[in-house]
């Protein structure tokens, strides 16, 4: 697997916990509507790190708001038909994400405990409003030829944008 190892690129006396264990079900006479009670998916240790990884490599490891943009993007991509449904195999997919994001050392504290505080509160269901259905960004600064898309935010050195089909141009 790809993710083999991957525990001890982490600074050292850094540890990961998961904050989101599998909760109970609810209980057979819930009054709840079916259709209306929230959806809790459970996370991994792995698949948080798989989220800080994302953040700290491609939000500039300073910027709170970039990281959650980064990580809204992963969520929308793990929520989508079109990409795969783990947060692993999304940021680990081939020319994705920053080359080596699963490997490599992170190795500044402050930026990866901001990412990790930031991948809670987006495994809590927390995303950026201004991201919206975004699930692409580059470096904000780069220029492309393409006509189709749609530019929703900048933040922590990226540019989210929403690409345009046939089917959402005038949306």
């Amino acid at each position: 697997m790809f993710l083999a190892g991957c525990a001890s690129v982490f600074p050292e006396g850094f540890k990961l916990e998961n904050p989101f264990p599998i909760p109970p079900p609810a209980p057979a006479n819930s009054t709840q509507n079916p259709e209306t009670r929230p959806i809790v998916i459970a996370f991994n240790t792995r698949e948080k790190e798989c989220l800080v990884r994302a953040m700290y490599f491609e939000s500039n490891r300073s910027s709170e708001a970039g990281m959650l943009a980064v990580g809204t993007v992963v969520m929308n991509r793990v929520n989508s038909s079109k990409f795969d449904n783990s947060i692993c195999a999304v940021v680990g997919a081939p020319r994705q994400f920053a080359p080596g994001i699963l490997s490599r050392s992170m190795s500044e504290q402050r930026p990866v405990a901001l990412a990790s505080s930031v991948a809670d509160r987006i495994l809590a269901g927390e995303r950026h409003p201004g991201v919206r259905s975004a699930m692409f960004f580059h470096q904000t600064g780069l220029t492309f030829p393409y006509n189709n898309m749609r530019y929703v935010l900048e933040a922590g050195g990226n540019a989210f944008y929403i690409k345009l089909t046939r089917d959402n141009i005038y949306s």
